[in-house]
């Protein structure tokens, strides 16, 4: 009896030694920091873009050089002129693409909608 139970004991000790030196000589790197951050979000995670918008909302809204555009705030997207239209895509034009994510949370918080005719053209900005 005493015989089995050295034999497992054994057994088990092989297995931890080998799993261990497999860990150890592992090439693969395991991920630091697996949870989203708002600067990670990618718009794949609704809850990570959902606590993204949260926490944009208790800070002071930023601003992109759009300042005229606040004239909109209330404003339906669909009942935007061409030329208002067209005031909005300038400013979308003047940023970097990675801004553009941005600039439509910063519209979104200071309740301006972005015209029907420039959701598409926003949308291919920000998944590149």
């Amino acid at each position: 009896m005493n015989i089995v139970v050295i034999l497992i004991l054994l057994l088990a000790a092989g297995a931890i030694i080998v799993g261990g030196l497999q860990f150890f000589f592992s090439s693969e790197e395991l991920p630091i920091n697996t949870k989203p951050t708002c600067a990670t979000c990618n718009g794949e995670d609704n809850r990570c873009e959902q606590e993204c918008m949260m926490e944009a909302a208790t800070k002071p809204v930023e601003y992109f050089d759009d300042e005229e555009l606040d004239r909109f705030a209330g404003r339906q997207s669909d009942d935007y002129t061409d030329e208002e239209t067209e005031e909005f895509r300038e400013v979308m034009l003047t940023m970097k693409q990675d801004e553009v994510k941005e600039w439509n949370r910063s519209l979104i918080l200071r309740g301006i909608n972005i015209p029907d005719q420039l959701k598409d053209e926003v949308v291919m900005m920000i998944e590149g």
